[in-house]
């Protein structure tokens, strides 16, 4: 279940891949700390969610979760979603289905798809990029020659995700993080977004300098495939900025939420 608390806007942060709800807590304390109305949520199989990763079989059943909580808020409700990563994703269906209730969404070193074309060029061409090298010891499964699922591995962890975090953060992964599925075949669909839905709503980019998992160039990419109303970049960041630098982009968020209506 989501961990909430309270004001006038309402910001739900979502994680990224084999991540869960536990990697925002620094930023859920700032947050709070500064009287803003906050939730994380775990998506299908991730954090604390009781469903084992072969009851995940589709898009649809991993982003349950935040259809769900975001189905349970009052219709005056005004959201900032926040993806990170992979989670890019995951808030743009919710903002597609949720458009009534979404001031603004926040994209962090993300997937930012466009409503032109199916969400799954975007991730083809992050993994076009990949070298085999950058793998490490993550484990990967395979459907039709191309990644079904990852588990990611203690080396990655520590070389390529978390090299900007305390030990204790890296720690902490270690004992938390889940296998995830990369729902390929789903993402290639059409028409999953509009532009009288998804397309309404503004977006902010965060770029994370110094990102090893999704490198500045690929962030680059997709802020010109898809142009945001607003890019912010944050130097020496890493790819997890909520455990790098929390209070630095908790501020940036509570500026979004105030600037944005």
């Amino acid at each position: 279940m989501p961990t909430t608390t309270t004001t006038q806007k309402h910001l739900v942060l979502v994680h990224g891949l084999c991540h869960g709800a536990w990697c925002w807590y620094k930023v859920l304390t700032h947050l709070r700390s500064a009287g803003y109305r906050v939730s994380a949520v775990d998506l299908g199989g991730s954090g604390v969610h009781p469903s084992r990763l072969e009851e995940i079989g589709s898009f649809a059943d991993y982003i349950q979760p935040l259809f769900q909580f975001l189905d349970s808020l009052s219709a005056d409700e005004r959201v900032v979603l926040v993806g990170h990563s992979y989670a890019g994703l995951a808030i743009s269906l919710a903002m597609e289905r949720f458009p009534q209730i979404v001031s603004v969404a926040v994209f962090i070193t993300a997937y930012m798809p466009n409503y032109r074309d199916p969400p799954v060029l975007q991730m083809t061409q992050y993994f076009k990029n990949l070298k085999p090298e950058m793998y490490m010891d993550c484990r990967f499964t395979f459907k039709n020659g191309s990644p079904a699922s990852a588990e990611l591995g203690d080396s990655y962890l520590a070389t390529m995700m978390y090299q900007n975090c305390q030990p204790e953060d890296l720690a902490l992964a270690k004992t938390l993080i889940r296998p995830s599925h990369f729902f390929l075949e789903d993402m290639s669909k059409d028409s999953l977004l509009t532009s009288d839905r998804y397309g309404s709503i503004s977006r902010v980019y965060v770029v994370c300098e110094g990102d090893r998992v999704v490198d500045e160039e690929f962030q680059r990419f997709v802020i010109e495939d898809s142009p945001p109303n607003e890019v912010k970049s944050f130097p020496g960041a890493g790819h997890m900025i909520m455990l790098s630098i929390p209070k630095d982009i908790s501020l940036y968020l509570q500026d979004i939420a105030a600037r944005y209506p």
